[in-house]
């Protein structure tokens, strides 16, 4: 026992506040302080479960162990943040992002051949549709929804096609019909429920689908290649095409060409007559004479009284012909002026002729006098 002051008439002084607020202390520490780590244990222990975080581009589900399981109403899903809620309820998480899966799936062609096909799936959920989801299908929906159904849809669209197609040509349209095939099934399926809280709703209205992509189709190594082959084989055949029908215009064109020629000819020959080949030919003589080219001219009273004009008289007509003019002149024999009679018309040509042949020589620049001057008779 303590001792207790007495005062000077025998009574105990009296209880002040303090002592006694020390006394409850030393009473109920040890039982408060004992309190006190067992709710900070408990604390501890539960606060993972009862306060669940929902990141960025999610949607969380409750579902409540004592009040009637999974939670229907849109109002009460669980946006981004923080939130608290009983340690014995849940909160199931999904993903509101777009989400992008690949899969391989084996398929057969129309005309038999084993196939397989990568295909690349880009969907996102609704967030109003995530309790059913939950509740009808889990969280494992792309095991049990997505994949297989994608699958046997494209198992189908390629049962629709030869190998050569899916190789080749009917790649876009297999990915379009896949992507509107599926739409439409997923329109058609529902999900139903029956209860305090029924509902009937569409699989469209529950998951959005954006693509369905085809990475790639793989087939077998010799189906490759035949179809390879075959499709060289049709290429080089328009090629064989595309040079005929070549040849063909080419034809047309010549035949244009003659057409224009004949009727250049039946226009020109109206407006010829005797004196203006005698004139052509005059002026194609002078030209000739002032060239600097070697010549021979012989001057005459050949019938239609033009000169005759020779070259290369050493060498044979072929010969003289086909000789090349060089840069400081061309082989023609040296300037010789004869004076020759009637005799000499044996060897005269035509003003027509004379003409022409003057004219080839004025313009290809190979007959002309080298020096300058012209002939005399």
């Amino acid at each position: 026992m303590k001792p207790q002051a007495l005062s000077l008439d025998g009574m105990p002084p009296p209880a002040t506040t303090r002592s006694r607020w020390w006394r409850f202390v030393d009473r109920y520490l040890p039982s408060i302080v004992v309190y006190l780590m067992l709710v900070t244990l408990v604390a501890v222990v539960l606060f993972p479960y009862a306060a669940v975080t929902v990141p960025s581009g999610h949607a969380g589900v409750l579902w409540k162990r004592f009040g009637g399981g999974t939670v229907l109403d849109p109002r009460q899903i669980k946006d981004e943040g923080l939130h608290l809620i009983w340690p014995w309820n849940q909160l199931f998480l999904y993903d509101l992002r777009l989400q992008s899966i690949t899969e391989t799936y084996n398929a057969i062609s129309s005309d038999g051949v084993s196939l397989s096909s990568t295909m690349n799936i880009r969907f996102r959920l609704q967030r109003a549709a995530t309790p059913i989801i939950h509740q009808a299908i889990g969280p494992d929906y792309l095991q049990l929804l997505v994949r297989p159904g994608i699958g046997s849809l494209t198992r189908e669209v390629m049962a629709q096609y030869t190998a050569e197609q899916v190789y080749s040509t009917a790649r876009q349209e297999i990915q379009d019909k896949i992507r509107s095939l599926s739409q439409d099934r997923l329109s058609e399926k529902m999900m139903e429920r029956e209860g305090d809280e029924p509902y009937r709703v569409s699989l469209s209205d529950t998951i959005v689908l954006y693509d369905t992509l085809v990475y790639g189709i793989e087939l077998p190594v010799l189906v490759v290649n035949a179809i390879n082959r075959k499709i060289e084989q049709y290429y080089i055949s328009e090629e064989y095409k595309f040079r005929v029908e070549r040849e063909r215009r080419e034809s047309e064109r010549k035949k244009i060409e003659a057409q224009g020629i004949r009727e250049f000819q039946q226009i020109v020959s109206q407006g010829i007559s005797d004196s203006y080949l005698r004139w052509r030919g005059i002026e194609a003589t002078l030209q000739l004479s002032q060239s600097t080219n070697s010549k021979v001219v012989i001057i005459g009273s050949a019938k239609d009284g033009l000169p005759v004009i020779l070259g290369n008289m050493d060498t044979s007509p072929a010969q003289g012909m086909t000789g090349a003019a060089t840069e400081g002149g061309s082989a023609w024999p040296t300037d010789t002026t004869t004076a020759a009679g009637p005799v000499a018309e044996s060897q005269s040509t035509s003003p027509a002729a004379s003409a022409t042949s003057a004219e080839q020589d004025r313009t290809s620049g190979a007959v002309a006098a080298p020096d300058g001057k012209g002939a005399k008779p």
